[in-house]
Protein backbone atom coordinates (compact mmCIF):
# COMPACT_ATOMS: atom_id res chain seq x y z
CA UNK A 1 0.00 0.00 0.00
CA UNK A 2 3.00 2.32 0.29
CA UNK A 3 3.04 2.76 -3.48
CA UNK A 4 -0.70 3.45 -3.44
CA UNK A 5 -0.27 6.11 -0.76
CA UNK A 6 2.56 7.77 -2.68
CA UNK A 7 0.43 7.83 -5.83
CA UNK A 8 -2.52 9.21 -3.89
CA UNK A 9 -0.38 11.99 -2.42
CA UNK A 10 0.86 12.92 -5.89
CA UNK A 11 -2.66 13.03 -7.27
CA UNK A 12 -3.90 14.98 -4.25
CA UNK A 13 -1.26 17.55 -5.13
CA UNK A 14 -2.89 17.84 -8.57
CA UNK A 15 -6.17 18.63 -6.82
CA UNK A 16 -4.46 21.28 -4.71
CA UNK A 17 -2.85 22.76 -7.83
CA UNK A 18 -6.20 22.99 -9.66
CA UNK A 19 -7.86 24.70 -6.69
CA UNK A 20 -4.86 26.97 -6.17
CA UNK A 21 -4.80 28.12 -9.79
CA UNK A 22 -8.54 28.83 -9.77
CA UNK A 23 -8.30 30.71 -6.47
CA UNK A 24 -5.29 32.74 -7.61
CA UNK A 25 -7.16 33.69 -10.78
CA UNK A 26 -10.01 35.02 -8.66
CA UNK A 27 -12.44 32.38 -9.91
CA UNK A 28 -13.00 30.83 -6.47
CA UNK A 29 -14.18 32.61 -3.37
CA UNK A 30 -13.77 31.18 0.13
CA UNK A 31 -17.01 29.17 0.11
CA UNK A 32 -16.37 27.88 -3.41
CA UNK A 33 -12.80 26.85 -2.51
CA UNK A 34 -14.16 25.03 0.55
CA UNK A 35 -16.60 23.11 -1.67
CA UNK A 36 -13.77 22.15 -4.04
CA UNK A 37 -11.59 20.99 -1.14
CA UNK A 38 -14.47 18.96 0.34
CA UNK A 39 -15.07 17.23 -2.99
CA UNK A 40 -11.36 16.49 -3.37
CA UNK A 41 -11.08 15.05 0.14
CA UNK A 42 -14.12 12.82 -0.40
CA UNK A 43 -12.71 11.63 -3.73
CA UNK A 44 -9.34 10.81 -2.15
CA UNK A 45 -10.80 8.92 0.79
CA UNK A 46 -13.24 6.88 -1.28
CA UNK A 47 -10.60 6.06 -3.90
CA UNK A 48 -8.08 4.95 -1.28
CA UNK A 49 -10.72 2.82 0.40
CA UNK A 50 -11.60 1.20 -2.92
CA UNK A 51 -7.96 0.53 -3.80
CA UNK A 52 -7.36 -1.01 -0.39
CA UNK A 53 -10.39 -3.28 -0.70
CA UNK A 54 -9.28 -4.30 -4.18
CA UNK A 55 -5.82 -5.21 -2.89
CA UNK A 56 -4.13 -2.87 -5.37
CA UNK A 57 -0.36 -2.41 -5.15
CA UNK A 58 -0.35 0.89 -7.06
CA UNK A 59 -2.79 3.50 -8.28
CA UNK A 60 -2.20 2.65 -11.93
CA UNK A 61 -2.10 4.92 -14.96
CA UNK A 62 -5.78 4.62 -15.86
CA UNK A 63 -6.90 5.32 -12.30
CA UNK A 64 -4.51 8.30 -12.22
CA UNK A 65 -6.32 9.77 -15.21
CA UNK A 66 -9.68 9.19 -13.51
CA UNK A 67 -8.30 10.83 -10.36
CA UNK A 68 -7.22 13.83 -12.44
CA UNK A 69 -10.74 14.02 -13.83
CA UNK A 70 -11.90 14.08 -10.22
CA UNK A 71 -9.60 17.03 -9.53
CA UNK A 72 -11.14 18.93 -12.46
CA UNK A 73 -14.62 17.99 -11.26
CA UNK A 74 -13.74 19.36 -7.83
CA UNK A 75 -12.72 22.65 -9.41
CA UNK A 76 -15.98 22.72 -11.35
CA UNK A 77 -17.88 21.98 -8.13
CA UNK A 78 -16.33 25.01 -6.49
CA UNK A 79 -17.20 27.19 -9.46
CA UNK A 80 -20.78 25.87 -9.46
CA UNK A 81 -21.44 27.06 -5.92
CA UNK A 82 -20.34 30.62 -6.60
CA UNK A 83 -23.21 32.87 -5.64
CA UNK A 84 -23.08 35.12 -8.71
CA UNK A 85 -21.00 33.44 -11.44
CA UNK A 86 -19.91 35.93 -14.08
CA UNK A 87 -18.94 35.26 -17.66
CA UNK A 88 -15.31 34.52 -16.71
CA UNK A 89 -16.28 32.05 -13.99
CA UNK A 90 -18.80 30.35 -16.29
CA UNK A 91 -16.12 30.02 -18.95
CA UNK A 92 -13.64 28.47 -16.52
CA UNK A 93 -16.30 26.03 -15.28
CA UNK A 94 -17.04 24.96 -18.84
CA UNK A 95 -13.31 24.53 -19.53
CA UNK A 96 -12.81 22.34 -16.43
CA UNK A 97 -15.85 20.23 -17.20
CA UNK A 98 -15.02 19.87 -20.90
CA UNK A 99 -11.48 18.69 -20.09
CA UNK A 100 -12.84 16.20 -17.55
CA UNK A 101 -15.26 14.87 -20.18
CA UNK A 102 -12.50 14.64 -22.78
CA UNK A 103 -10.33 12.62 -20.40
CA UNK A 104 -13.24 10.22 -19.92
CA UNK A 105 -12.33 8.81 -23.31
CA UNK A 106 -8.76 8.19 -22.11
CA UNK A 107 -8.86 6.28 -18.82
CA UNK A 108 -10.93 3.33 -20.08
CA UNK A 109 -8.78 2.93 -23.17
CA UNK A 110 -5.62 3.11 -21.08
CA UNK A 111 -6.93 0.39 -18.77
CA UNK A 112 -7.68 -1.88 -21.72
CA UNK A 113 -4.44 -1.06 -23.52
CA UNK A 114 -2.32 -1.77 -20.43
CA UNK A 115 -4.54 -4.72 -19.43
CA UNK A 116 -5.15 -3.18 -16.02
CA UNK A 117 -8.95 -2.93 -16.18
CA UNK A 118 -10.49 -3.80 -12.80
CA UNK A 119 -13.97 -3.64 -11.23
CA UNK A 120 -12.67 -0.87 -8.96
CA UNK A 121 -11.41 1.16 -11.94
CA UNK A 122 -14.76 0.84 -13.68
CA UNK A 123 -16.65 1.88 -10.56
CA UNK A 124 -14.25 4.79 -9.90
CA UNK A 125 -14.75 6.02 -13.47
CA UNK A 126 -18.52 5.72 -13.17
CA UNK A 127 -18.74 7.62 -9.88
CA UNK A 128 -16.55 10.48 -11.15
CA UNK A 129 -18.83 10.66 -14.21
CA UNK A 130 -21.92 10.76 -11.98
CA UNK A 131 -20.50 13.48 -9.74
CA UNK A 132 -19.54 15.60 -12.75
CA UNK A 133 -23.10 15.35 -14.11
CA UNK A 134 -24.41 16.42 -10.69
CA UNK A 135 -22.06 19.42 -10.63
CA UNK A 136 -23.06 20.44 -14.16
CA UNK A 137 -26.75 20.09 -13.35
CA UNK A 138 -26.28 22.48 -10.40
CA UNK A 139 -24.46 24.93 -12.68
CA UNK A 140 -27.27 24.66 -15.25
CA UNK A 141 -30.04 25.64 -12.83
CA UNK A 142 -29.79 29.39 -13.63
CA UNK A 143 -30.31 28.54 -17.30
CA UNK A 144 -32.90 25.73 -17.18
CA UNK A 145 -34.47 25.93 -13.75
CA UNK A 146 -34.50 23.48 -10.79
CA UNK A 147 -35.87 20.54 -12.80
CA UNK A 148 -32.42 19.90 -14.29
CA UNK A 149 -31.22 18.77 -10.85
CA UNK A 150 -33.11 15.52 -11.50
CA UNK A 151 -30.57 14.73 -14.24
CA UNK A 152 -27.68 15.08 -11.81
CA UNK A 153 -29.52 13.25 -9.04
CA UNK A 154 -30.57 10.26 -11.17
CA UNK A 155 -27.58 8.10 -10.24
CA UNK A 156 -28.04 8.82 -6.53
CA UNK A 157 -31.79 8.23 -6.64
CA UNK A 158 -31.01 4.80 -8.09
CA UNK A 159 -28.56 4.10 -5.28
CA UNK A 160 -31.23 5.09 -2.78
CA UNK A 161 -33.69 2.74 -4.46
CA UNK A 162 -31.15 -0.08 -4.23
CA UNK A 163 -30.77 0.51 -0.51
CA UNK A 164 -34.54 0.48 -0.02
CA UNK A 165 -35.11 -2.47 -2.36
CA UNK A 166 -32.09 -4.84 -2.35
CA UNK A 167 -33.62 -6.88 -5.19
CA UNK A 168 -32.67 -4.01 -7.50
CA UNK A 169 -28.98 -4.78 -6.97
CA UNK A 170 -28.49 -6.80 -10.11
CA UNK A 171 -25.92 -6.31 -12.85
CA UNK A 172 -27.57 -4.91 -15.95
CA UNK A 173 -26.13 -5.89 -19.35
CA UNK A 174 -24.39 -2.91 -20.93
CA UNK A 175 -25.79 -1.69 -24.24
CA UNK A 176 -24.44 0.84 -26.71
CA UNK A 177 -27.62 2.85 -26.40
CA UNK A 178 -27.34 3.17 -22.61
CA UNK A 179 -23.69 4.13 -22.89
CA UNK A 180 -24.51 6.75 -25.51
CA UNK A 181 -27.32 8.22 -23.38
CA UNK A 182 -25.06 8.39 -20.33
CA UNK A 183 -22.21 9.92 -22.32
CA UNK A 184 -24.32 12.63 -23.93
CA UNK A 185 -25.62 14.03 -20.63
CA UNK A 186 -22.35 15.74 -19.76
CA UNK A 187 -21.87 17.15 -23.26
CA UNK A 188 -25.38 18.60 -23.30
CA UNK A 189 -24.97 20.19 -19.86
CA UNK A 190 -21.61 21.70 -20.86
CA UNK A 191 -23.26 23.29 -23.91
CA UNK A 192 -26.10 24.59 -21.71
CA UNK A 193 -23.67 26.04 -19.13
CA UNK A 194 -21.63 27.67 -21.91
CA UNK A 195 -24.77 29.61 -22.92
CA UNK A 196 -23.89 29.42 -26.59
CA UNK A 197 -27.46 28.53 -27.62
CA UNK A 198 -30.68 30.55 -27.43
CA UNK A 199 -32.56 29.66 -24.27
CA UNK A 200 -35.32 27.92 -26.23
CA UNK A 201 -32.81 25.71 -28.04
CA UNK A 202 -30.97 24.93 -24.78
CA UNK A 203 -34.23 23.95 -23.08
CA UNK A 204 -35.25 21.72 -26.00
CA UNK A 205 -31.84 20.02 -26.16
CA UNK A 206 -31.77 19.43 -22.41
CA UNK A 207 -35.35 18.17 -22.46
CA UNK A 208 -34.62 15.57 -25.14
CA UNK A 209 -31.45 14.47 -23.32
CA UNK A 210 -33.25 14.18 -19.98
CA UNK A 211 -36.10 12.22 -21.60
CA UNK A 212 -33.61 9.75 -23.07
CA UNK A 213 -32.04 9.37 -19.61
CA UNK A 214 -35.45 8.71 -18.05
CA UNK A 215 -36.18 6.04 -20.67
CA UNK A 216 -32.74 4.50 -20.04
CA UNK A 217 -33.35 4.30 -16.30
CA UNK A 218 -36.87 3.03 -16.88
CA UNK A 219 -35.73 0.17 -19.12
CA UNK A 220 -32.97 -0.65 -16.63
CA UNK A 221 -35.42 -0.86 -13.74
CA UNK A 222 -37.82 -2.90 -15.89
CA UNK A 223 -35.06 -5.38 -16.71
CA UNK A 224 -33.99 -5.71 -13.07
CA UNK A 225 -37.59 -6.16 -11.91
CA UNK A 226 -38.26 -8.77 -14.59
CA UNK A 227 -35.11 -10.70 -13.76
CA UNK A 228 -35.91 -10.49 -10.05
CA UNK A 229 -39.08 -12.49 -10.65
CA UNK A 230 -37.17 -15.32 -12.28
CA UNK A 231 -35.60 -18.07 -10.19
CA UNK A 232 -31.81 -17.72 -9.90
CA UNK A 233 -29.92 -20.06 -12.19
CA UNK A 234 -27.74 -22.60 -10.44
CA UNK A 235 -24.06 -21.77 -10.56
CA UNK A 236 -24.60 -18.19 -11.70
CA UNK A 237 -23.98 -15.77 -8.81
CA UNK A 238 -25.75 -12.44 -8.73
CA UNK A 239 -23.71 -9.25 -8.79
CA UNK A 240 -24.81 -6.80 -6.10
CA UNK A 241 -24.35 -3.61 -8.06
CA UNK A 242 -26.10 -1.81 -10.88
CA UNK A 243 -24.03 0.33 -13.24
CA UNK A 244 -25.28 3.74 -14.29
CA UNK A 245 -27.25 3.65 -17.53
Amino acid sequence: MASVRRGALLLASVQVAVIGVLAAAGALGAAAAAAAVAYGAACDLLALRGLRRAGATSVGLANAVTWTRGALTGGAAGLAVQEYPGARVAGVLVACAALALALDAVDGRLARWTRTATPFGGRFDMEVDASLILVLSVAAVPVLGPWVLLVGAARYLLLGAELALPRLRRAVPATRWRKAVAGVQGAVLVVVCARVLPIEAAEALAGVSASALAVSFGTQLWWVTREGRRPARAGVPEVASVPAP
